[in-house]
Parts: structure tokens; sequence; C-alpha cells
């Protein structure tokens, strides 16, 4: 059941153009809780794939091949991942139950394309994915496809609100990310505050702090002057956790400090959600001019399970299996699994200006009709 749920878990010219490029910053609207971020072109992926059997430090894989060039529009970006508090709200205005705290259908999963013959009926309960501290270290084989499906279990009544099983709360953990969302508990919180999920391209190029040619979100040195820039796994991967930056699982968002446009957590705490379809050879047919992914995803260790692009990386990250935390690492997430280690961001755009006013001014009604509810309990 566990793979199930893997697989289902210069010049006069140049000043001229820097003025107008000021003004407009200075000129567009600003929103709580986002960053502006000017569009422009950028370079995504790389045409540095190393060689099957060569070195590979940066664990480099072929579906960021070939680089190629994208123009993207100004858009709004969170500047964190949506939090435990943030997902609160939208539960207690909503009534939404994520997918983890359901018990799950055969139909549901068919939804992703898996076969559903496989799936026994005592397995069909509410659940969601954590690491597995109790894996076998004795036949553990690191290395082929899919070895990671030995340190993963689906554990029942694992949720948002039950990151590490039903034992535990986010009552301490208000100010982390949300987790245990999958695309479609993303994208309805989305809807809810009238936004919607980055696009890949929107992702990396705001990592890149606008498109730079940079490894990480913060430089290209993992760790400047000895210092952790986010949260991920220090030491051998699964078996040896050295817990050096302090965080067992997620941090609070804003732990690291900020990229040049004023974005935490880019990389590393948790992989967030993108709106596009995965597909391993996007980038070679990907369009410059704000690409929105392919119309149907494609993985080739999976073809059949349909998925969605997540970036940036999670605390589960490593140098010896994951380096997701670079700013060109990508995920192929199936998308009904939520995972303690996964979330989301949303982002705006200006053709999305006015529905985003309507839905904030309902959120802002019921949050004072919620406050007046408490005044006169008093």
């Amino acid at each position: 059941m566990t793979k199930i749920y893997l697989l289902i878990a210069g010049s006069c010219v140049v000043g001229g153009i820097l003025v107008a490029s000021v003004l407009q910053q200075s000129s567009a609207p600003t929103y709580d809780g986002m960053v502006r971020i000017e569009g422009g072109p950028f370079e995504m992926g790389t045409n540095d794939l190393p060689p099957p059997d060569g070195p590979n430090p940066d664990r480099i894989k072929p579906d960021e091949y070939p680089a190629h060039e994208v123009e993207l529009s100004g858009f709004w970006l969170d500047e964190t991942p949506v939090t435990n508090r943030d997902y609160l709200k939208f539960a207690e205005m909503t009534g939404y139950i994520t997918f983890a705290e359901k018990t799950p259908t055969r139909e549901d999963f068919a939804r992703s394309g898996a076969d559903v013959s496989q799936i026994p009926e005592a397995a069909l309960k509410p659940g969601s994915m954590c690491f597995n501290d109790k894996f076998n270290r004795d036949s553990l084989v690191t290395e082929g496809p899919g070895w990671e499906y030995q340190v993963w279990a689906v554990i029942d009544g694992a949720s948002w609100r039950h990151p590490n099983g039903p034992d535990s709360s986010i009552e301490d953990r208000m100010d982390h990310p949300v987790v245990h969302v999958n695309w479609d508990d993303a994208v309805a919180y989305c809807e809810w505050a009238g936004k919607r999920l980055p696009t890949e391209a929107e992702f990396e190029y705001a990592s890149r702090n606008g498109g730079k040619p940079v490894k990480y979100f913060w430089g290209n040195e993992r760790e400047p002057a000895g210092n952790y820039m986010c949260n991920y796994w220090q030491g051998e991967f699964p078996t040896n956790r050295l817990n050096e930056d302090g965080f067992e699982t997620t941090s609070p968002v804003k732990s690291y400090p900020a990229n040049e446009l004023g974005l935490y957590d880019m990389g590393g705490n948790v992989w967030e959600w993108c709106s596009d379809y995965y597909h391993a050879g996007y980038y070679e047919v990907s369009p410059k001019l704000n690409p929105q992914g392919p119309l149907q995803s494609f993985d080739p260790r999976e073809p059949a399970i349909i998925k969605r692009v997540q970036r940036g990386g999670s605390f589960m990250c490593n140098t010896n299996s994951c380096t997701g935390y670079r700013s060109g690492a990508r995920m192929a997430g199936e998308i009904t699994s939520g995972s303690f280690h996964g979330g989301f961001r949303t982002a705006l755009d200006e053709s999305m200006l006015e529905d985003y006013q309507i839905a904030q001014a309902k959120i802002s009604k019921w949050r004072a009709q919620q406050d007046s509810g408490k005044v006169a309990a008093k």
C-alpha cells in the first residue's frame, strides 16, 4: 500500500530602461504577504547534464535538460509557503476537508491513473506519507529506481492537522508550512484566496532572483561562511541524520534569510506544488513566452500516473540522493498524494486582480463577523 500512495505516496538608453523599470515597480500595487516580481527573460534549465556514469555531485537529472530561453510577465508570489495558520483560516471559513483527512475510495486513486485493483479494502483509510524511521537498515539498498520507497510509510491519521500522525498536532507549528496537502487541496486554497499556484517557470525565475544564473536561491555556495541557508537533511540519507541546522522536520517560515527578491524558503523546508503537469521532456518543446506546462503529464518511470510539478526541495533533501533545494531541480508529484514534506505557496497576476479583490473582501467580511462574535461572547 505504501508504494501505491507513493505512486498516487550602459548608456542613456540603459539609464532610461532602468528608470522605467524602477517606476514600474514603484507603481505596481502591493498585496499583504506577497512580493511583486517584475518579469523578464532568463535561461531555464541546464545544458550541463553529466554522463550517466560520470560524477554528478549536484544530482542533476535529465529532466532539467536542455537549457532554454523563457520570458515571463510580471507577477506576485507569496513571500513564504502557506502556513498552518493560513490554512486553518481557510478550513474554518469553508469547512474544507483535505484528501488525507477522508476515507479514500478506489475511484479517488483511479483519477491519477493508478491500478486500483492492487489496493486492498483494509488499506482505504485516512492517512498520508511520512518518513519511516523504522525501515530495515540491514536490507536497505540505496541505489536503483524507487529505492526511496523503503523509507516511506503511509501513516494512518496523518494529515495537515496531525503532521506526524494522529498523536501530533499543529498547536506549536502555526508558523510552519502546511503539509500533507495534495494538488487538489492546494488548488482549493488558491481558489478561496482568489489566487493560483505559480507556474514552474515562475518558481524557477523567482528562485533565481529574477532569472540570475545561481545554483541556489541565495547564491552559488551551499553553506557560505559555514552558515546553513535552508532547511535540509545533514548527513547520509537515510541512515544518518545529524540535524545540525536544528530542525528535524519543518521549520517556521522565515527561519532562514530571504533571497534578493524578499522570498523565503524557496529551497528546502517543503516541496511546493506548481500548476504545471510534469513531463520529463517538456524543456525540449517549451514555448518562450509565459510557459504554462504541457497538456498532459509523462513520467517515464511511471508513465500511467498523472503528476504535477513540485519545486524547491524539502527538509528531507540531502547531498547524497536529492539536492532538491537547487533552483533548477524538479520533482514529479502524483496529484492525489500529500506528504509530511510537501506544501505550496500562491501566485497572482494582473489578469486576476478583480477576482482576487472579490475573494479577499469575502474573507475580510467573514473575519470581521468572527471577531464580532467573539466580542459579543465576552
